[in-house]
């Protein structure tokens, strides 16, 4: 009853196995299973039928069928034995240690030498000397056929191919015996060609495809989550430096006994509540830059912080006439470079102009009191989020941005963005899908 408890157990643990595959693992289990089991189904007939009536022709003849036939057992173990690491070594993934074929190759000798003997002893019938022909190297070739190329595969079958013709010829095998010996070797090394390679051929395209699947699959998670740490660094940015300002204001206002403390805190609250939203629009994936609300509120941050402020160009956003996309990406770089002029240098003056060319819209901002922070390295805290990741967003579009001093401590960053953009979908990748109308977001940081 144990015993019949256990059996029933390794079956169910088999099936459980079996379905926790994947699809290409099973395919892949399939065939290499139907490969391994080739050799054993030729060696019970095609290497045992021909071996039956020599079992009664005498003690030696008896004794060479039996130990044929052991050593062809012995050789079908090891081939199912080097398979796996076959396929892998075909596949590219491993490498085919050259020692483990040295006792197959001996085994196969051994083979040979009993045939030889068997055909020199025995009275094997017309067709039991070609049936074992296709049976004898069958169970080396599987394996070997997918470690060599075959040019070489198919030279070293012909060498063994004439050694065993001569070596049955030199014990008086007839010329029709040899013949048919000579056609059972081409049709078990074509028949090991031309199913053992293309199977194998068929699972490294197939593993190759799954792994370009997963490759993709970590990329797209990977350009999420950049983008979701660059979206999250560009809200919070400008926000949390509004708010700091703001509070500080508010602080001296306090300490004046001024009422005007309260309109700042309440101020500090919008902004609070407003980045709130925002967070959730990056989680949600949609969030979306929008040109007049960005110089808008740039103005007011700037002008609340004591800088003076100048928009030029194309009577503002609604003049240039370009279409959506472009406004939302300069829309970033408005809201960044606000960003910049509040945390770096000691400005009192910025000046934001926007053109429109023939096939682009260019946008300038260009400040005094630059401290001659490396525009690149968001700030020195921000891990490279800053302009770095405005070049990555206009970049996605076919846009370019420089960023650099202008002399007389100025510093001017310029962002060109081609009127023939697509909007970004996350990730940085455009999209033509029309813009979205989510909700547009206060401006960031560097």
């Amino acid at each position: 009853m144990k015993g019949l408890r256990g059996v029933i157990g390794r079956v169910r643990g088999w099936r459980r196995g079996w379905h926790e595959r994947s699809k290409l693992q099973r395919i892949d289990l399939y065939t290499r299973s139907t490969l391994a089991g080739l050799p054993w189904v030729f060696l019970a007939s095609w290497g045992l039928l021909p071996l039956l009536p020599v079992l009664g022709q005498g003690p030696v003849p008896a004794g060479l069928a039996v130990a044929f036939f052991a050593v062809n057992s012995a050789q079908c173990v090891l081939s199912n034995r080097d398979l796996g690491a076959a396929f892998a070594h075909h596949r590219g993934t491993e490498t085919f240690p050259v020692r483990r074929l040295r006792l197959p190759a001996a085994l196969l000798a051994l083979l040979t030498g009993l045939m030889v003997a068997l055909a020199a002893t025995a009275d094997l019938k017309d067709a039991g000397l070609a049936l074992l022909v296709l049976d004898l190297p069958l169970a080396f070739a599987i394996p070997y056929v997918l470690l060599v190329p075959v040019r070489t595969y198919l030279v070293h079958c012909a060498v063994y191919a004439v050694v065993l013709v001569a070596l049955l010829a030199a014990v008086g095998v007839p010329a029709g015996l040899l013949f048919g010996a000579v056609l059972s070797m081409l049709v078990v090394i074509l028949l090991v060609l031309s199913s053992v390679r293309p199977s194998a051929w068929s699972m490294s395209v197939m593993w190759q495809a799954e792994e370009a699947r997963d490759m993709q699959a970590r990329l797209a998670v990977a350009e999420e989550r950049l983008r979701f740490g660059r979206d999250m660094h560009d809200v919070l940015g400008r926000n949390l430096s509004v708010i700091a300002l703001k509070s500080e204001l508010a602080v001296e206002l306090a300490q004046r006994g001024n009422p005007a403390a309260v309109d700042q805190m309440v101020e500090v609250q919008r902004i609070a509540r407003a980045s709130q939203q925002e967070v959730r629009d990056v989680v949600r994936g949609y969030r979306e830059a929008d040109l007049p609300t960005e110089l808008i509120g740039a103005q007011g941050v700037l002008q609340a912080a004591g800088i003076s402020v100048t928009v030029e160009g194309a009577d503002g956003p609604a003049g240039i006439g370009a279409p959506a996309a472009v406004q939302a990406a300069l829309g970033w770089v408005v809201r960044e470079t606000a960003t910049n002029v509040l945390r770096h240098g000691d400005p009192t003056h910025c000046s934001i102009r926007l053109a429109r060319t023939r096939d682009a819209v260019v946008l300038e901002v260009e400040n005094d009191g630059a401290d001659g922070t490396d525009p690149l390295d968001g700030g020195g805290d921000g891990g490279g989020s800053g302009l770095a990741g405005l070049r990555e967003r206009l970049g996605a579009l076919g846009g370019a941005l420089t960023a650099g001093p202008a002399g007389d401590d100025l510093f001017r960053v310029t962002a060109t963005v081609p009127l023939t953009a697509a909007r970004p979908e996350p990730g940085g990748r455009p999209s033509l899908s029309p813009p979205s109308d989510a909700p547009s977001a206060l401006p960031e940081e560097r």
